[in-house]
């Protein structure tokens, strides 16, 4: 054991170099409920800076959690979907999609009613992704014992009747990709699954999430207050106040329980919103199909609205009635004088609310009722400010078309903003309906008619007349949406428009993934490439298959990259886009080398009669993932990609791998291969 341990800590120090890894330890348990239903509880311990993903990763991203219930005598019926404990969202750069982990542990349970009152036990298989500097792909099949007695005397000694399964760490293999076919549906899951832990996890991104929920919902709560429907009101109100209180500790108190009023109404909604879905279900719903769809045509009709095409009101029946309990005066008095204005101002913050109760939902949690807070609080303090210090409302813009202005341009964000829904369907379901250059030329004729009108060159329904000069104010803001429509241009082009990250598709989900510039000078004329290769990133010509590939380098006497990646790697991605990238480097993989890259999670079933049980791990060998993750772990006693090897055209490996590292370290290693084979 000693000799083990001390060659594994020296190989480990060879040049980064990912030994057979399994940085998550499993324990399981089962807990009886009845003498026909149990729960499967599956404990996950993940070490530290490692992290495994949620069931519910979106698409896109990193490889989800896959639980498999190997049931095939039809012994028991799962009783609902696998729940999780809480998990952490984690936007990735990479992918550019929100991702959902689990670090430190992670817990599992699924319910089981036994069909077959002779069952003794339930076999269940978990896949997973664990990732750090690299990323694994492993899989785990445990036999759960279930407690079946008949002299258990209390529901709190059948829950102790557990056994502790022992795992088989040497069953060790890459998982295939997960596709549309084995994949949990998000919204399907989303609708079942609910944590029955109590633990709050409070996360530094959710804490920068809400305070960003927060920020968005201010600053909409400010443009709500300069809309036609309500800034007239700002004097109005104020005045009534003034005039109808005995003093000015009276009125000034009145007002402030006017705005706290207006505070609780919108917070109140909010609320409800988390209260029907539940907090820790809402985030579920920003990858389902759906959700994105209905709200994609309900911002689209908000937009209209604003735009002037007709008005969003209540039944004026609501507005008469709340307004005659207005009347009554007291404290009672103003709380129905706050819902007046809210029922009053709905043609205006109608759209506004939608879409920031919109977005809140997706971010799930409190979300929905920081925005509230946020937007009823812009509108509520001037109230209440002015109130108090009557002598500033000398100082507020007089009423006019400037106020239709700002109506319109918000309608021209509500258009722009409903794509980004649209957008997010469409990927969802992989369909390609809506690419990133599609994407962004509707974002550009967008904020090009939007700039056009900030210029005076149009005008739509609701405004007064058309002006024969602008103000300062509104040519700067046209000034501004013209520059960020030439920003947009590029991007047709392949441009990665870095400031729109998370809101346009990705670069891969695109029409010339590599851009139009990268793609010209990626290959001039695809024929010239050799037989069975492509064109990698940055146009590395690459070979996918171990055998052609070393066939090729044989015919042109150069050494071979090998190189183990995976679809869903995210390492990988860093690696080629900040080492392989580097001139110095990308010159080596062009010219010197040739490079095989070997995809580990990629399912594409082999033919049957290339299928075969591995000598290594003792597993099925059925897809293509399956075969050069099982190449590597035989070979090379590694799991984790990425993984970089350079051969001499007859196989021999001519350096020691390396994993995930720097440019200079990369480079010095990549000279010292081709060395070693001159």
């Amino acid at each position: 054991m000693k000799k083990i341990l001390l060659s594994l800590l020296f190989l480990m120090s060879l040049g980064g170099y990912a030994q057979m890894l399994d940085p998550v330890k499993w324990k399981t348990s089962v807990e009886k409920k009845s003498d026909t239903e149990f729960v499967l509880v599956l404990k996950a311990t993940i070490e530290p800076e490692w992290h495994m993903y949620s069931q519910f990763t979106p698409d896109g991203g990193a490889l989800p959690a896959v639980f498999t219930y190997k049931n095939t005598k039809g012994n028991y019926q799962l009783v609902g979907k696998t729940k999780e404990s809480p998990y952490k969202k984690v936007f990735s750069e990479v992918f550019q999609v929100d991702e959902y982990l689990f670090e430190n542990k992670a817990e599992f349970r699924q319910t089981i009613k036994l069909t077959n009152p002779k069952t003794t036990s339930a076999k269940v298989m978990v896949e997973y992704q664990a990732c750090k500097e690299s990323c694994i792909q492993l899989d785990k099949t445990f036999d759960l014992k279930l407690p079946i007695t008949e002299n258990t005397t209390s529901k709190e000694e059948t829950t102790k009747a557990v056994e502790e399964v022992k795992e088989d760490t040497s069953k060790v293999i890459a998982v295939p990709l997960i596709t549309e076919e084995n994949r949990p549906k998000d919204i399907e899951q989303a609708d079942e699954v609910k944590s029955e832990t109590k633990e709050v996890v409070k996360t530094e991104t959710e804490s920068k999430s809400l305070w960003s929920i927060f920020v968005l919902s201010f600053l909409g709560g400010f443009a709500a207050l300069l809309m036609p429907c309500i800034f007239p009101m700002i004097p109005m109100t104020v005045s009534f106040f003034t005039k109808q209180s005995k003093n000015k500790a009276e009125g000034i108190k009145n007002a402030v329980i006017y705005g706290i009023s207006i505070i609780v109404i919108y917070v109140l909604l909010g609320s409800l919103i988390t209260g029907i879905y539940g907090a820790d279900k809402l985030n579920e719903l920003s990858t389902s199909v759906t959700f994105n769809l209905v709200f994609f045509i309900l911002l689209v009709v908000f937009a209209l609205s604003f735009l002037g095409a007709f008005e969003i009101v209540l039944p004026s029946s609501w507005a008469t009635k709340i307004d005659s309990q207005a009347d009554r005066g007291g404290i009672l008095g103003i709380i129905f004088m706050a819902l007046a204005l809210a029922v009053v101002s709905f043609s205006c913050t109608g759209p506004i609310v939608g879409t920031l109760l919109v977005e809140s939902a997706s971010k799930g949690g409190l979300a929905p009722v920081v925005g509230m807070f946020g937007f009823s609080l812009a509108i509520a303090l001037p109230f209440m400010l002015f109130a108090m210090f009557p002598g500033w409302m000398n100082s507020l813009p007089k009423s006019g078309g400037w106020l239709n202005t700002v109506k319109v341009s918000l309608g021209f964000l509500e258009l722009a903003f409903a794509f980004k829904f649209l957008s997010n369907a469409d990927l969802v379901l992989q369909k390609h309906w809506l690419e990133r250059e599609l994407f962004i030329a509707i974002w550009i004729a967008v904020f090009a008619a939007w700039a056009l009108y900030l210029f005076g060159k149009y005008m739509l329904p609701h405004d007064y007349e058309k002006a024969d000069k602008i103000g300062v104010g509104r040519l700067i803001m046209a000034i501004l949406v013209t520059t960020f429509t030439f920003y947009l241009v590029p991007g047709l082009w392949g441009a990665p428009l870095k400031i729109l990250s998370g809101l346009t598709p990705p670069m891969t989900y695109s029409e010339i993934p590599n851009g139009l510039g990268g793609n010209t000078v990626a290959s001039s004329n695809e024929s010239e490439l050799p037989e069975h290769s492509h064109k990698g990133p940055h146009g590395i010509v690459t070979f996918d298959d171990y055998d052609l590939g070393l066939a090729y380098a044989k015919k042109v006497n150069k050494p071979v990259l090998l190189d183990f990646t995976g679809d869903a790697c995210a390492n990988c991605r860093k690696m080629e886009d900040n080492v392989w990238s580097n001139p110095e480097v990308l010159k080596i993989l062009k010219e010197k080398l040739v490079v095989i890259s070997l995809v580990c999670d990629r399912k594409i079933e082999l033919p049957k009669n290339q299928q075969y049980v591995s000598k290594t791990t003792g597993k099925e060998i059925i897809t293509i993932g399956n075969k050069w993750s099982d190449m590597q772990i035989t070979r090379y006693k590694s799991n984790s990609q990425p993984l970089y090897v350079i051969l001499d055209n007859k196989g021999n490996d001519l350096s020691k791998p390396i994993a995930y590292t720097s440019v200079e370290e990369y480079k010095a290693w990549l000279d010292e291969g081709i060395k070693n084979f001159k």
